[in-house]
């Protein structure tokens, strides 16, 4: 019996080695979070949709993963031509919200160490990350999981870090991970692009061509959210600076993350992440050369919005339509409730015509669904999860649709997603409605970034048709609603994610030079 039991621990231990020449064995994991401080609800272990992507399924979540444009498929295909076999272990994400608990954060990193000391035995991690994580305990939860990685695999084992571009980058990631890579794009169309580059990086690290080292300075300013959008002034020259120093000789890497100014957090702020090939001097130059660029931009970086009144106001007045009027304080992808009224509110009172609202707000849907398609609807809608995002509006109308909430996004679009879920819909006529411009509330049971038009289309609203469409966010909807928009108005509505850091009180950032602005 000993002998036997000898014989299947030597078989196992076989299993785990890499043979001579085989592809280094890689194993990708993921905790997603983009934590609002200021947000009173707390982030648990309910909230995150944990996909248990062992052996069994390997083949499923890779050929399932691949055809999207996230991260996770740009690691596919650097994987594919650079010759690394990915192992994915587990992969958590939850709409953003508060704080996470410590309970449900612990859990999720206990079970992805232990699948990283489970067979077979890795040559590397790669860790999709989003990079402004706050925990109970943890101000930043992102530098506390690559802690504990480090700690459990050792100083040698080669660890990569993808982060957003909303990243609040912790100094303690750049010290204990090998390669940190964020996302330069924003909207974010560069996600599959970035996870390629860091695959690409760490098997060069294994076989021995590079030696990463990397540099991190952080200007003392409030990158405002409101100015995110890489692809116009003032961000898109630093932007296009980060891309001409990737080709300079020796130079692997180059990540300038906005920072992310509703996680209140130490490391809160922009940040320049310089990698190079063991050339540390190089790497620190540039890192403050390009942080210097930025800190000149301190400045310039200011907003006056209208408010929702205002917003309104404009958008009937305008002459080409659609107009799409930006949530900016109900940002979903922020972390804020999704359920907000304010833009609704002045839509309903100053009648205007044509408009489209989506909210989360699973109790009228329930409405709708007991009342039935075709049916009259009379209730007050929104506002139901605190009063920071408004008071509940009475909608009279019809219960147009009732729909399963799930639709498909072909196009590149905000991270990259394909695969979308709002749970039941319900799609509301509104009072004052007329069949060539109807008022429509969509009802959604799941708060739903509005990352994809489709959002819209697969219940049946044509976007092109409307007046008024209103997409909850500041920078993220853009990528989808400008092609269908011909003027698009950012709202300084309240809520979680309002853009004007006057309205919140921070205790663990640092003061930095933005976060005085105008009194709400």
């Amino acid at each position: 019996m000993k002998f036997v039991r000898y014989l299947v621990s030597l078989f196992l231990l076989s299993a785990a080695l890499v043979p001579a020449g085989a592809a280094p064995r890689i194993a990708i994991a993921g905790i997603s979070h983009e934590t609002n401080s200021f947000n009173p609800t707390k982030a648990t272990l309910a909230d995150f949709e944990g996909e248990d992507a062992l052996s069994s399924n390997r083949r499923q979540w890779l050929e399932t993963n691949a055809k999207t444009n996230q991260n996770a498929a740009g690691m596919i295909a650097g994987a594919e031509k650079y010759g690394l076999d990915l192992y994915p272990i587990h992969f958590f994400n939850a709409v953003p919200r508060g704080p996470i608990d410590d309970r449900g954060f612990n859990t999720m990193v206990d079970r992805i160490i232990q699948g990283l000391k489970a067979a077979p035995a890795y040559d590397g991690v790669l860790l999709v990350l989003h990079g402004a994580m706050v925990v109970d305990s943890f101000p930043s939860g992102d530098a506390e999981i690559v802690r504990r990685v480090r700690q459990a695999m050792g100083p040698k084992f080669p660890i990569a870090v993808t982060h957003d571009f909303h990243a609040n980058v912790d100094p303690a990631i750049v010290a204990v991970a090998n390669i940190v890579i964020t996302g330069k794009e924003c909207p974010h169309l560069d996600t599959k692009e970035r996870g390629f580059q860091t695959a690409g990086i760490l098997a060069r690290m294994i076989k021995g061509e590079v030696k990463p080292v990397q540099a991190m300075v952080k200007p003392p300013m409030m990158l405002n959210l409101i100015h995110h959008d890489t692809y116009r002034l003032p961000l898109k020259p630093i932007v296009d600076a980060s891309k001409e120093t990737e080709k300079k000789p020796g130079v692997l890497a180059v990540s300038i993350p906005g920072g992310y100014q509703y996680g209140d957090a130490p490391a809160m702020g922009p940040s320049v992440i310089v990698i190079t090939d063991n050339d540390p001097a190089l790497a620190k130059r540039e890192a403050e050369r390009l942080s210097g660029m930025l800190w000149a931009l301190r400045d310039k970086l200011k907003f006056e919005l209208p408010e929702p009144a205002k917003a309104v106001s404009m958008a009937t007045a305008s002459k080409v339509f659609p107009v799409t009027l930006l949530d900016t304080g109900d940002n979903l992808g922020g972390g804020s409730a999704g359920d907000s009224t304010f833009v609704l509110a002045e839509l309903v009172k100053q009648k205007a015509e044509g408009w489209v609202v989506a909210l989360f707000d699973p109790e009228a849907v329930q409405k709708a669904l007991s009342a039935g398609v075709g049916k009259p609807f009379t209730f007050r809608v929104g506002a139901k999860t605190d009063r920071m995002h408004g008071e509940p509006v009475l909608i009279r109308g019809v219960v147009k649709s009732l729909n399963d909430g799930k639709f498909i996004e072909t196009e590149v679009r905000h991270g990259g997603y394909r695969y979308w879920d709002a749970g039941l819909t319900a799609v509301i006529e509104a009072e004052g409605s007329t069949r060539d411009l109807p008022n429509i509330v969509i009802l959604n049971t799941k708060r739903t970034i509005p990352l994809s038009i489709h959002q819209l289309v697969s219940v049946g609203v044509y976007p092109e048709r409307q007046k008024i469409l209103v997409a909850k966010g500041t920078i993220a909807p853009r990528a989808a609603y400008e092609p269908v928009s011909k003027l698009l108005i950012a709202v300084d509505s309240g809520g979680a994610c309002a853009i004007n850091p006057a309205r919140f009180t921070y205790k663990l950032a640092p003061v930095l030079h933005g976060m005085e602005k105008r009194k709400p």
